[in-house]
């Protein structure tokens, strides 16, 4: 049964066959359009998920530093007490010394505890700037985020509304494709998916303009141009391989498009 069809598709005149790839060509751009258009939402909707995703992990590090740092606060503040416990007790024991040498013992680690305090102190004050300034950059980095956030949000609706509007015009070009292609022999058929696949814009049938190709927009000698619009043979670009159709055949292709 498959032979017999494409028996009778090989019968088609070149002229019917040009325009059924002329066609085809017409329904393959507009499903490419559609999906550039939503092509490029997508991305712009996955790089704001991975923004937003950095800028969570940013505000999660600085909240994560500043829990540290004030933990460094509590333990200085800690050491702060023992060591004025410390000193007090010295200052005790200095009271009740037999002699000069135990006297300045204790002197020295009364000493040792005062600086012991001083250090607590400014590893506080330290902590403390920079808890500052972290709680800065968390604020900033979450009101940014909001902003992503929103625009997110934007976007997703943007995305769902297209492909809404989009899916149904798809489906039906996507089988006037296939409903099309039953008209094209296997060759030609095959031919016209290696160039659409090969050509960066998905043009590989293409009419002639200004006396040049309308992929790679090349000159197109004159007795090709004559051997085009004679609708004898299958005739493509020298120079990229496109199928080349006259105004005639594309005239007609648009004409029922049209209607």
């Amino acid at each position: 049964m498959a032979k017999k069809k494409q028996t009778e598709v090989e019968e088609f005149s070149v002229e019917q066959k040009l325009q059924a790839l002329f066609t085809l060509q017409q329904i393959d751009s507009q499903i490419d359009k559609i999906k550039i258009i939503r092509g490029e939402l997508p991305l712009e909707v996955q790089d704001l998920e991975d923004e937003i995703a950095g800028l969570e992990t940013r505000a999660a590090n600085f909240e994560e530093e500043v829990a540290k740092l004030n933990e460094t606060i509590t333990a200085r503040q800690t050491a702060i007490k023992e060591s004025e416990e410390m000193i007090r007790k010295y200052k005790e024991q200095q009271m009740k010394v037999r002699n000069n040498r135990e006297f300045d013992s204790l002197t020295k680690e009364l000493d040792y505890q005062t600086l012991e305090i001083q250090l607590s102190e400014k590893k506080i004050k330290d902590a403390r700037f920079q808890i500052e300034n972290l709680e800065t950059e968390i604020a900033e980095t979450k009101e940014r985020l909001k902003e992503r956030q929103i625009d997110l949000d934007a976007k997703k609706a943007e995305l769902t509304d297209i492909v809404q509007d989009t899916e149904n015009e798809e489906k039906e070009l996507v089988n006037q494709s296939l409903e099309n292609e039953k008209y094209i022999e296997d060759r030609l058929l095959t031919a016209y998916k290696r160039i659409r696949g090969n050509a960066r814009n998905g043009l590989a049938v293409v009419q002639i303009e200004r006396d040049a190709c309308g992929g790679c927009f090349n000159k197109i000698p004159p007795q090709h141009q004559l051997d085009i619009r004679m609708h004898k043979k299958i005739i493509v670009c020298d120079y990229c391989g496109r199928i080349l159709v006259d105004k005639d055949v594309a005239d007609t292709v648009h004409e029922k498009f049209r209607s």
